[in-house]
């Protein structure tokens, strides 16, 4: 397992650059009105759903995203004795965009909010190091795709 004085300065920049684009990224949906309620006075959460029914069409995998899929992030579950991974359910019908998406939300809740241990996670650092990397890579082209612009890179 990997302790945090354990951790080396460049996988610390890549973790910082991982959430700071990934919140850059929810930001521009929000700025986008992708939302998942357009009641005026509700909550203001981005809809990634929004964004990949919007998109789909026009999709077509990229190497990045073909590397995420092969590395199939897997999401912590409830287990006895111990809490364990599996794959998230991607439904059968689903497009290659919603799939991908399904994917990044994944590697963001692992880093998140997931198990640090394990060999799948912080206890193999270049298989972290790949879904984070390649993750960033994604959503750069996720926004491109998007038109996101400013909103997502601050230069307007």
């Amino acid at each position: 397992m990997m302790r945090g004085d354990e951790i080396d300065r460049e996988f610390r920049a890549i973790v910082f650059d991982f959430f700071y684009w990934f919140s850059r990224f929810e930001f521009a949906l929000k700025e986008r009105r992708y939302l998942k309620s357009h009641v005026v006075g509700r909550k203001a959460e981005p809809s990634w759903k929004e964004f990949w029914e919007a998109h789909e069409g026009a999709y077509k995998l990229t190497p990045a995203a073909k590397a995420l899929i092969a590395a199939k992030p897997e999401r912590q579950i409830v287990g006895e004795p111990d809490h364990d991974f599996e794959e998230p359910p991607i439904p059968e019908d689903a497009s290659d965009l919603q799939a991908l998406t399904i994917y990044v939300r994944t590697v963001r809740n692992n880093l998140f909010h997931g198990g640090k241990h394990g060999l799948s996670y912080w206890s193999d650092p270049p298989r972290t190091r790949l879904l984070l990397t390649t993750t960033i890579t994604i959503l750069d082209e996720l926004a491109r795709l998007g038109g996101f612009g400013g909103d997502y890179d601050l230069y307007y």
